[in-house]
């Protein structure tokens, strides 16, 4: 849950998207967001989590030691078998 905060962030250059109306700005669509990811966790049971400390960085590439091993993990396939189609 912690992850989800950096949805919502804009940085400078998506700032100037926002701003010309090329895409829209991530804040407007929060409630949504948030009413669509209740109805879900709702029926299944589970409960909202509490707002409080959110994760920031990841937009900007700051990225923990894990993420290596997975991205080498996600790619395999594509590196193993260049340009093939499934």
């Amino acid at each position: 849950w912690a992850f989800t905060g950096e949805l919502f962030e804009v940085d400078a250059g998506e700032a100037g998207l926002i701003a010309d109306g090329t895409v829209p700005d991530p804040d407007s669509l929060r409630a949504a967001w948030t009413a669509t990811v209740s109805a879900v966790l709702a029926e299944a049971t589970l409960k909202l989590p509490q707002a409080g400390w959110m994760q920031k960085g990841g937009r900007d590439g700051r990225h923990s030691e894990h993420l290596g091993p997975l991205l080498t993990e996600l790619q395999y396939l594509q590196r193993t078998f260049p340009g093939a189609s499934w």
